[in-house]
Parts: structure tokens; C-alpha cells; sequence
């Protein structure tokens, strides 16, 4: 009786029909793309939805109050704040401002649509001078001089409106039209001007000349003066060994057009005025690179530039230089020390009070003229000094010493009275902290230490002996990317957080250090901003971003989460976007949006609508953004240097678990539809991922990726994956270079793969991907490929286009479904109503 039981059992199990997981996931599978939603949330759509989400402050010149501008959907409102009263009010009534400029100016204003440009705080500060544009054209002979002078200048000729220029006194209330009122002229580009506006430096035919203040002015009246007065300073100047500021972006042609006209230069000057100092690079050895512009008009034109690849010998050269005016001399500063070093000149942080200035010189670090500080890095970038010049003889002091295996990094140099002390930042104990020095480069004292990241110096107090300055990663049961403002005592003593809240913070001060303002978010949370003083209490909040029409439109906050990386002990911090209309029974294909970094990682920490991941989850897709080991700097030195000597596969296994755990945590993913894209050093990785794990990641969309870094620049290739110093028996130094490339494993494609670039990016060679395309042909590999004309590393005003592009492709791929009419017309009906609304 019981083996026929059980062969009744087992014919009745047979007569059952089977159905497997992957039949059922099948009939939960999305299949069809939701181009409509989509749509509702494209990027053109989601510029009009979103308005401002944070504050900019613009603190005054004579007081610790600040002004800003804030934009929500009822408009935009003018506002100063003054922190010691705890006060915010409008700068003015825009009712009663409207009223005023449409009485005066006789054009029609609304006080939602104040167009009130230039914004400049004039007689210590009672008072506003701002812009407006009129709806009519400017006088005929206004125009005409425009039109003259834009021709001069090479640009195309623009129908100018009127602009009237207006005082508004604030205690009164009154607002004058200043009709006698001449604009100062626009400081043309050419122009480095000192500090105390009494001399104007500038090259031609790659030397370097001065004029006064007279002749510069003269200038300015008259372009075509013949009687200004240059004063040449050097003589050696040549091409490819310029004292000019390298142009990049310029063809062959406009480099010949524009050979004898005077060139910008990149100085640094010290703050009496009396002498600047310049890195001057010798690129002659330098090899030349081409991108050709197909598309140019009348003919398609070329242009040549200097382009150093990794592991090559001819490395540019730099030379430290010190000039004094008042004695026309230059000084070589004497910093040999590694082959093919860099230098750097350390420069004085701005004034926080001088961000509206027109004029606003780049200074060195030391108060006074008669010291430069510069660091020099080896071209491995295991060593790196931080030095001082005598500015009179060019001697040099090293100060402090950096040494690592990986290679070296380095934040702005806090300096105390005048460099009695310095603050220097460090990763020498695998974290980054803070470290108090004396003039000559004795160590006093750490300053910070621990577990976490600390990042930019933000204010010194030198009176009281106080650091302020960013950190992450030391505020337990948060995500360590999130940024916080600290305060901390020269001795190490006293260390307090400013800002607490479990968000991303990004904080202004002003430049007593009294007062900053905050703005914090999570992806997840409505951004808002407050003002605190510097002990961190708060004294008033600010703005909260106006989110009611994205709301109104069906908008839902994405989600974060943790997973662990492949070694199943490091934690991996991302964010999820679902399409809005999720269906939690359904299945999902899955896309990752990857960089690698190590400079940075893809992965959001406050809020923001400009990304596309939110927008191509609409189309039917989970899509996330996850670290990766190796990925971003603000962790420990070893996250951080993970990847280093293997640039290509470090990050993929992290990519490849995380998206494992989360299938496993959620069955709306579907795990065997995996995408993956990004841009750059995203490009490059998402070609990686096909080529590395071809039978997980099934479709990638990859652009402008350096798929060859041997053929990449050699700041970021040689930086991230090293680069190994060799010396003979003579002791002569010779470089060692090599790196795993994509197009090395084309013939492990299996998926479907898109490569785009730019035709003429000067950053990431299209030589990338044309090679990845030649190495897949060689591998008789089927795949996609697209070039974007005219375009350079970003896309410009195709970026929309390639939205979508970029959509159908997983649509099609990934959904079995796409768009395949021949007109683009959700992007024809958005770029419609863009030239309808402006």
C-alpha cells in the first residue's frame, strides 16, 4: 500500500505544470517602458519645478550681516540678514520696488519677476546699486559702439536691450534712477591687475608686459589708442616656454588670428603690489595631440594643444619665478630637487567680504613680500615638500616633508601671523588631520586626531587660537561622506561640532569667524539653511526649498542604504531611485550609475534634482549609485588608495556584491537584468563591468570613457594607479608605466554595450573609444556606437538628447520596449516650451 501511495504522488506531481522562478519573474517582469512618466520628471521639466535649494551668502565689507537671493515657486525674494540681532528681512518690498521701476522706467514690472541684476552694496553699506534691463534697444549709437566692439573682440553681434542702473538708499526707502551713471567697463580678459589697481600685467608674443594705471584706463576708453605705453618685462618668452596662460579650446586658425593680441596670465601677487610670482611651464618637449571640429564653419578646423601621456619622457618642466617691479628684476626660485616635479604657489584664501568685487587678485599666503610658500611633488607623488622662498634671492627652505608609498595629498596651508605657525594637513597616520608647526618646520603638536576625515580649513582665529574647518566620518550612526563644521584649540584641546544633524552639511563663514551660514540636506529630506554663531548655537533659520510643485507632480524621495563590499567587512553606502509609480509585486531590471573615482564616487549625499538617475527610473528601472572601495578620499587613506596599481577592476567586484545583496533583500530586482552607465571615469568602468563579469552586467551605456589609460593624461592615470620611479647605477631617474586596458578583454563582450564621445574632447581623447570600437571589431563583437559632433568632454546642448538616447537604449535592452519613432518628441515638446517660457 505505501509504493503505491507513493507512485500516485509522484505521477500526480508530474501532471502538475512546473513552474520555475525564472518563469515567474518572466510574468512579473516590467514590459513596457513608461515614457510619459518619464517624461513629467525630465531634466528640462524638472528646471521648472525646482527652484533654489540653498543659500548663498554675500557678506558685507563693514559689518558681519549678509545679503542673498532666494528663488520658490511664488518668486524671488531679496533679503539681508544680520546674525548679531538674529534678524532677516528684505533688502525691499518687491511690490513697491516693481512699482517704482515701472514709474520711473515706464516698462511694466511684477514683484514675482523682479529682473534686478549686479546687485552692489555702496556707501559702507546703507545702500544698493543694481541693474535693470529695459524692454527696448539701446540708443543707435549705443549700438553701434557695441557692435564695434564686439567685432574687436571676436564675438557675434547681440541686439542689447537698455539697461538702467538705479541707487536704492535702504533706511529711506527712496530709489533714484542715476541716468548720468557710466558702468566702469568690463575688465577685459587679458588684464591681471594688482591690488592696489596701480599696475596691469599681461603677455604678447609670449613675454610678459606691464602698463600703469594711466594707459590702462586710456585703454579702456579708447581700444584703439596709439599712444599707450607697455612695458616689456622679459625676453625669452617662446612658443610652448610662454609666459602667457595656457589657452586650451583654441584651433589652429583662431591661434594664428589671435597671435599678436595681448594674452591673459596666471599670477600670483603679493599684497603690497610690489612683486607677483608665476609657475612657468616649458611644454616644448611636450607631445602634440589633435581633435579636428567637423562641423565648424566655413570648413571643419583643427586644433593642435600639448598633451603629456602617461609614462612618457617627455614631461613638462616647471620653474618657480618671482618678480619685483619696483626693480624690474626676476628671481629664479632655486626648488630642483625630483625629475619632472611639480610646483605649486600657495595662495591666500579670498575674503569671503570681496566675493562682489570686479577686481579680485590672486595673492600669496604670506602677509608680507619677502617670503613665497610653494610645495613641489615628486612625479610619483610619494614625496611631496612644503617649502619657503627667499623672494629676493630665490633660496629655499623645506618646511615640511611628506612620504608615502601611494602618493600624497594636500589641502590650503593655515597660516599664524604671518607664518609664526603653520597648519598643515596630513594623512601620515592613514587619516587626515591637522597638525600645528612653527616658522621653521618643527612639529608643536597634532591638533586633531582619530577615526575620521578632516578636510578644508574654514577660518583661523589667531587671537584666541582657535581652527575651524570640515570634517566627516566622526559622528557615530551616520554616513561618513556627511560633512560638519568643527572647531577645534591650536593644542588640540576643545574640539566641538558646530552643526549637529544627522545630514549633509556645506557651511559659508564669514571672515571674523563669528558667524556661518548652513545648508543641509540628506537625498531624502527637504534642504534648509540657518545661520549659527562660532560656538554653534544657532541664531536664526534661514530657507526651506520650496518643493510643492515637484511634489504635486508625484515626486517621492529616493531611498539610501548600507551593504558591505566584496570583502564583506567595508561598508558601502548608496541611494535607490524607484520609478514613482512602483509596484512592489512587479519585477525591476536594475542599473547602476558608477564613477570610480578614486577623486570622488557617484554616490549623492544631499539633495538635488539635476542628476538623471531619478528621471531614468521613470522609464521602469531601479537604479542605484554605490561606493566602492578605492572610491572617494573623505574615508580612511586605505578606502581610499584601495584601488591604487590596479585602476582598472578595483571597483567592479563592489559594484557586482552590492547589487547581489540588494536583489536579495528585495525581490521587486530583477538580478538577471542588470545595466550599468556612467560618464568619464564612468564610461570607463560600465565598459569594464560588461568586459569583467559579462555574464552579470547584461547592458552598459558608456560614454566618453578613457578606456586607454596609457593614452589618458598623465595627472589622473599615473596619480591613481602609480606610476614607478627607477634609478640606474648612475643614478639617473627613468619612469615605469603600464596598466590594464578595456580594449584588452573585448572578446569577453556578451551584453549589449553603447560607446559615445564627444568628436572633439581635448580631456578624454575620443582616441578612448575609437580604439575600444577597433578592438571590439577586431573581436568580431556586435555593439553601438555614437558620436556627438561638435562636442567636447561634456555634451553641451545635446546633453538632453543624450537623456533619451541613453533611455532607449536600456529600454530596449533591458524592458523589451522603446521609442521608435524617428522624432524625439517628448524632447521636441521640452525644448519647445523652454523657448516659449524664456
Amino acid at each position: 500500500m505505501k509504493r503505491k501511495a507513493i507512485c500516485l504522488s509522484f505521477i500526480i506531481l508530474l501532471m502538475v505544470p512546473f513552474s520555475s522562478a525564472s518563469d515567474s519573474s518572466e510574468n512579473d517582469a516590467i514590459k513596457k517602458a513608461n515614457y510619459e512618466l518619464a517624461a513629467r520628471f525630465s531634466p528640462a521639466k524638472l528646471k521648472k519645478m525646482v527652484f533654489d535649494t540653498s543659500v548663498d551668502p554675500h557678506w558685507l565689507k563693514h559689518s558681519d550681516k549678509f545679503w542673498y537671493t532666494y528663488e520658490t515657486s511664488e518668486g524671488k525674494s531679496f533679503n539681508i540678514a544680520d546674525p548679531e540681532k538674529g534678524t532677516k528681512v528684505p533688502l525691499f518690498d518687491n511690490v513697491k520696488m516693481a512699482a517704482m521701476l515701472t514709474e520711473i522706467t515706464k516698462d511694466p514690472y511684477d514683484a514675482k519677476h523682479l529682473p534686478i541684476e549686479e546687485i552692489e552694496f555702496v556707501k559702507k553699506d546703507r545702500a544698493i546699486r543694481f541693474e535693470v534691463k529695459s524692454s527696448q534697444a539701446k540708443e543707435e549709437t549705443e549700438e553701434k559702439e557695441i557692435k564695434e566692439q564686439e567685432e574687436e573682440e571676436d564675438e557675434k553681434d547681440k541686439k542689447e536691450k537698455k539697461t538702467f542702473t538705479f541707487e536704492y538708499d535702504l533706511s529711506t526707502k527712496k530709489l533714484i534712477l542715476l541716468k548720468e551713471y557710466e558702468k566702469p567697463p568690463e575688465k577685459p580678459e587679458w588684464a591681471n591687475i594688482s591690488p592696489n589697481k596701480e599696475k596691469v600685467v599681461f603677455a604678447r608674443h609670449n613675454n610678459l608686459f606691464w602698463m600703469d594705471k594711466e594707459n590702462y584706463e586710456k585703454y579702456l576708453k579708447d581700444k584703439k589708442a596709439k599712444d599707450i605705453q607697455e612695458h616689456q618685462l622679459t625676453e625669452d618668452g617662446e612658443e610652448h616656454y610662454s609666459y602667457a596662460q595656457r589657452e586650451r579650446g583654441e584651433t589652429n586658425v583662431e591661434k594664428e588670428k589671435n597671435k599678436d593680441k595681448r594674452k591673459p596670465v596666471r599670477i600670483i601677487w603679493s599684497r603690497d603690489s610690489k612683486k607677483f610670482a608665476m609657475v612657468r611651464t616649458d611644454n616644448r618637449k611636450v607631445k602634440d595631440l589633435w581633435v579636428i571640429n567637423s562641423i565648424a564653419r566655413p570648413r571643419p578646423t583643427l586644433e593642435t594643444y600639448k598633451y603629456h601621456m602617461p609614462g612618457e619622457e617627455e614631461a613638462p618642466q616647471y620653474d618657480v619665478l618671482i618678480f619685483d617691479l619696483e626693480k624690474s628684476e626676476k628671481i629664479q626660485v632655486k626648488d630642483d630637487r625630483f625629475k619632472d616635479q611639480s610646483v605649486s604657489i600657495l595662495t591666500a584664501p579670498r575674503k569671503e567680504k570681496n566675493r562682489d568685487d570686479k577686481i579680485r587678485p590672486s595673492l600669496w599666503l604670506a602677509e608680507t613680500s619677502d617670503k613665497l610658500y610653494f610645495t613641489r611633488t615628486s612625479r610619483d607623488l610619494h614625496k611631496i615638500d612644503t617649502c619657503i622662498a627667499d623672494a629676493s634671492t630665490g633660496e629655499v627652505q623645506v618646511l615640511i616633508e611628506e612620504r608615502l608609498n601611494t602618493y600624497v595629498e594636500t589641502r590650503r596651508l593655515g597660516l599664524v601671523n604671518n607664518g609664526e605657525e603653520l597648519i598643515h594637513w596630513s594623512e601620515r597616520t592613514g587619516w587626515a588631520h591637522f597638525y600645528l608647526y612653527d616658522s621653521k618646520g618643527d612639529l608643536k603638536n597634532q591638533i586633531t586626531s582619530g577615526p575620521f576625515h578632516c578636510d578644508e580649513i574654514q577660518g583661523v582665529d589667531e587671537k584666541n587660537r582657535v581652527l575651524y574647518f570640515t570634517a566627516n566620518g566622526r559622528e557615530k550612526g551616520e554616513d561618513p561622506y556627511y560633512n560638519h563644521l568643527y572647531r577645534v584649540n591650536f593644542d588640540g584641546t576643545g574640539l566641538e561640532l558646530l552643526n549637529p544633524g544627522n545630514y549633509d552639511h556645506y557651511s559659508r563663514m564669514c571672515d571674523s569667524t563669528r558667524f556661518f551660514v548652513d545648508n543641509y540636506s540628506r537625498v531624502n529630506t527637504t534642504p534648509k539653511s540657518a545661520v549659527f554663531d562660532n560656538k554653534g548655537n544657532k541664531v536664526r533659520d534661514l530657507e526651506t526649498t520650496d518643493l510643492s510643485l515637484i511634489m504635486e507632480a508625484g515626486y517621492q524621495f529616493p531611498e539610501t542604504f548600507k551593504v558591505k563590499a566584496a570583502d564583506s567587512i567595508t561598508d558601502l553606502y548608496g541611494v535607490m531611485y524607484k520609478p514613482f509609480d512602483f509596484d512592489e509585486t512587479k519585477k525591476y531590471p536594475i542599473i547602476a550609475y558608477v564613477y570610480p573615482g578614486p577623486q570622488t564616487e557617484s554616490v549623492p549625499k544631499s539633495f538635488s534634482t539635476r542628476r538623471g538617475n531619478m528621471s531614468l527610473a521613470q522609464f521602469g528601472f531601479i537604479v542605484i549609485c554605490v561606493g566602492n572601495r578605492g572610491g572617494h578620499p573623505d574615508r580612511s587613506k586605505w578606502y581610499h588608495n584601495y584601488g591604487y596599481g590596479n585602476l582598472r577592476d578595483y571597483g567592479l567586484a563592489d559594484k557586482k556584491f552590492a547589487i547581489e545583496q540588494l536583489a536579495a533583500r528585495h525581490p521587486f530586482i530583477d538580478i538577471d537584468k542588470v545595466g550599468i552607465y556612467g560618464h568619464s571615469g564612468g564610461g570607463f568602468m560600465s565598459t569594464a563591468a560588461m568586459l569583467v563579469y559579462p555574464d552579470f552586467f547584461k547592458v552598459a551605456v558608456s560614454s566618453s570613457g578613457n578606456h586607454e589609460n596609457n593614452i589618458y593624461n598623465r595627472w589622473w592615470s599615473e596619480k591613481h594607479h602609480g606610476v614607478k620611479e627607477v634609478k640606474n647605477e648612475e643614478g639617473e631617474v627613468t619612469f615605469e608605466y603600464d596598466i590594464d586596458k578595456n580594449s584588452e578583454l573585448a572578446e569577453n563582450l556578451k551584453g549589449h554595450l553603447l560607446l559615445t564621445t564627444g568628436d572633439i574632447d581635448n580631456n578624454v581623447h575620443p582616441a578612448n573609444t575609437i580604439t575600444m570600437a577597433h578592438a571590439l571589431i577586431k573581436a568580431h563583437k556586435r555593439f553601438d556606437f555614437f558620436v556627438f559632433p561638435g562636442q567636447r568632454h561634456g555634451y553641451g546642448d545635446m546633453s538632453d538628447y543624450w537623456f533619451w538616447l541613453r533611455a532607449d537604449y536600456f529600454c530596449k535592452h533591458l524592458i523589451g520596449d522603446f521609442s521608435q519613432s524617428v522624432d524625439m518628441t517628448i524632447l521636441n515638446r521640452d525644448e519647445q516650451q523652454t523657448k516659449d517660457n524664456n
